[in-house]
Formats: C-alpha cells, structure tokens, sequence
C-alpha cells in the first residue's frame, strides 16, 4: 500500500465508523472496493478484475457452506448478496467509465460477467434450498483451498497458470507478468478457520455480510492479522466507542506504522542483504552489516504494515489482534515464535501442531517423546516456511526454526532436571537472559539468508562467508 492509499483508507474507516445504521453494509462495500483497488497491476490485465471476483464468490461459497440451513434465507443475507454483486457490477462499468488511477485499465465484458455471477448465484440458491448441511462438502472446500494455495505458491505452477493464460489470450508467455493474488494466503487461512470450526461444531451462526467482512476486511486484508471470525464479529456489531484516546491510540499505531514502513524499512532497504549484493560482497565484516540491516528491514516492515492494520482496524471500532510482541528481544526461539507472527503461529498451533501431536500419542505405536516433538515442531515450520512459498530456500527456513526450537526444548528440559545453581541467581539470570537474546538474534538472523536468498547453495556460501571459511 501507498502512504496515499492509506490514507485514503484511514478517512473511510472514520466514515464507517461513523454511522449509526447500515454500518456493516458500507464496511462491506468499502472492503470489497478496497480489495480491487489494492490489487497489483499485471499482465494479463483482467486477472486484476478476476482475482478479487474470485475471493468473493469463494468467501460466499464458504459461507453456504459453513452456516446453518435456518440462517441462509434471512433478509439480511439477501442485503449482503445484493451489496457485493453491486460492487463487482460497478468495477467491471470501469471498462466504460476508465477511471484508471482506482481500478484496472481493462475489465471483462458485463455480458460474461453478469454470465459468471448469475450461474453462482443459481448454484448457490439451489444448495441453499436444500436447507441441510453439506458436511462432504467442509471436506472438499478444505481440500480445494489447500491445492489453490499449494499452486498459487509453487514457481512452477504459477509459470504453468501463466503459459495457459498467455495461450488464451494469443499472446507469448514471455509477455505476461506474473501472478499476484493479493492477499489470497490470508484470505484462504481465514476460510479454513471457519470451514474447520464448522466441522468441528465450534462455529457461531453468522450472516453473509459478517462472514464477508471478517474475510476481506481491508484493514487487514493484505498483510494480516489473521483474526478468529468470533471475536471480530463482536467488534463488528458493536464497535469499539472512539473517544479522545481511541484516536489518540489509533492515530499513534498509524503513526508508528508509517514511520517503520516507509522510513526505517525503506531506508534499511538501501543496503539490506539482496541476490543482487550478496556476489559484490566479500568480506565477512560487511556481509554482516547486510544480513543485519534485512533482519531489521524485515521486523520493520512487517511490523510497521501490522500496525498501520490495526490502526485503520481501530478508526472502523474494530481492534485486531496483535502480531509482534518485540520477538527481537526473546532469549529463545519458543518465546520469539510467541512474538513474531503471531496471528500465524496460533493458527498452525491450533490446526496443525496440536492435532498432530494428539493424533501421534494416541497412535498404537506412539513416538518416543523426544522423536515425537522433533517431527511435530519440524513439520509445523516446514508448512509455516512453505506458506511463504514453495520453494527449497522456505523449506530450508522452516526447517532451520524446527530445529532451533527442538534443541532449545531439550535444553530446557535438561534445565529442568538440574539443580538451579548460579542461574537462579539475580546475576545469573540476568546473564542467561541477556545472552539467550544475543544468541536467539543470531539464529534467527542466520535463519533469514534461506528466506531472502533463491538459491540454498548461494545462502549456504553467505554464512561460509560471514564466517570467514569462504
């Protein structure tokens, strides 16, 4: 997002905030405007229309999915539909009206679209009908979303997806862009929580237009929190009252975001480890001010996007959940994985590490304990490093922090067997603290030469070097 867009958004999250009726229907409508407004610009152009389309049919289409039959004919469902499929009406107009600073240059024809939307909005009414629920379905909307997020991750299938487009369209491949799906990752983890909740029996009954804002809220769209659907519809129906020092506090997270994303972040970008530096550099001195300035860069910038989140998040009177909890300052990788990412660690913890670890000690033939953790925590960052993409470098990454937290487990129940001695101490504590931050910043710092770098063999020749063996 531009400092612009941002701003743009700030004014229309007061406005929202603001009213006292048809609150959730314009937040609705301004998520959904938002969504097409912050998608990058690409080759082939129509994706730019097409993308945020596909999010709302899938958003809708989960919903069927996971809400109650008695719920799904309500009037205000009915309100909801009528707002989004306006919104997508007015975007695909663009390609009359040509309002090229908000919205794509080039939109599909209205006859194809109105064509797509009324086949959706048939198969929906029909499922709907039906009034019962779709538990084969949970499973197979669990499973699509899985191998559309698997191929939107994976290079080679993405490289595929734009050969195919390229041929439909008459053109070489080598004229399309790329593919950008702008916040399709955090939009998709949203619709397994709730798909998984449903089929659990944990779920609330919500409307259409609750369970839309929850998924593509644009406070938090692109960059996360990833929120949990019960707790922010409580602050969707009754928002947060704004008085003197909830604009003081939302202003303040605005601020601060602002000045860590396009001041400390874009200036550590200057000379912040890349592909492109690392071949110029060759002493161990400088590759390290490098790899340092990216871990800074990196903190920064994610950072300082969760705060300008939760900032408009807070002016629409909805408060997101925190993200960083200064992980920078933990004395070890269990604690830095309780402050970094938050949002995403809990949702692995709960969807993936806990049943993994429940299913592997009911087993018949249950692990060694030790055996049992190394796998749970190993393959839990493995998929926390392969959402960031399918890649060896993101394998790398996560399997690098799975490592670090079952050494450090070890460690910690080997401490726990001994006598306390000096590390009880005021001065010994203080010195395994202070020292176990100095080491946890090390190894995750190491840890980001397999996150930023392509190739494995080029970040394994970068900490040779920062080493001083290459």
């Amino acid at each position: 997002m531009s400092i612009l867009q941002i701003v743009v958004l700030a004014i229309a999250a007061i406005l929202v905030n603001l009213l006292k009726r048809g609150r959730s229907y314009v937040l609705l409508a301004v998520s959904a405007l938002a969504m097409y407004w912050l998608q990058p610009r690409q080759e082939p152009v129509n994706l730019v229309f097409w993308f945020p389309t596909l999010t709302i049919l899938l958003t809708v289409a989960s919903w069927l999915v996971t809400s109650a039959p008695e719920i799904r004919f309500r009037r205000e469902n009915w309100g909801a539909a009528a707002v989004l499929f306006g919104v997508v009406l007015l975007v695909d107009l663009n390609r009359y009206f040509r309002i090229e600073q908000f919205f794509p240059i080039e939109t599909p024809r209205i006859q194809l679209v109105l064509a797509v939307i009324l086949v959706f909005a048939a198969a929906v009414f029909t499922l709907a009908r039906l009034r019962r629920d779709f538990p084969f379905l949970l499973v197979a909307a669990v499973c699509v979303l899985i191998v559309m997020l698997i191929l939107m991750k994976m290079p080679s299938a993405v490289e595929r997806l734009i050969e195919i487009a390229a041929d439909i369209r008459g053109k070489e491949a080598g004229e399309v862009i790329g593919l950008a799906w702008l916040g399709f990752s955090y939009v998709a983890f949203r619709l397994l929580h709730t798909l998984m909740d449903r089929r659990a029996g944990r779920l609330p009954s919500v409307r259409l237009d609750e369970y839309v804002n929850y998924v593509i809220f644009f406070p938090s769209f692109t960059a996360g929190p990833i929120d949990r659907i019960e707790r922010f519809i409580r602050d969707l129906n009754e928002p947060l009252a704004m008085r003197v020092e909830g604009w003081m506090e939302a202003g303040r997270r605005l601020f601060c975001g602002l000045f860590k994303k396009f001041v400390v972040a874009d200036g550590l970008a200057w000379f912040a480890m890349n592909e492109l530096f690392v071949p110029a550099v060759q002493s161990a001195g400088w590759m390290w001010v490098l790899l340092y300035a990216y871990s800074l860069r990196i903190y920064f910038d994610f950072s300082g996007y969760t705060d300008i989140a939760i900032g408009l998040g807070r002016l629409a009177g909805v408060r997101l959940p925190e993200n960083f909890d200064a992980p920078y300052l933990k004395p070890n990788p269990t604690q830095f994985w309780n402050a970094w990412h938050m949002t995403l660690a809990q949702w692995f913890r709960s969807y993936f590490f806990n049943p993994l670890t429940r299913a592997l000690r009911s087993s018949q033939r249950s692990l060694p304990q030790p055996l049992l953790i190394l796998f749970a925590q190993s393959a839990t960052m493995i998929l926390i490093g392969l959402w960031h993409g399918i890649t060896p470098g993101f394998f790398l990454w996560g399997l690098w922090h799975g490592a670090g937290l079952f050494i450090h487990n070890r460690w910690s129940e080997w401490r726990r067997t001994r006598p306390s001695g000096w590390g009880a101490t005021p001065h010994g504590a203080a010195f395994l603290k202070y020292s176990g931050i100095v080491l946890n910043f090390h190894f995750v710092t190491l840890g980001w030469c397999f996150f930023l770098l392509p190739d494995p063999r080029m970040a394994w020749n970068v900490l040779l070097r920062l080493f001083g063996v290459l």
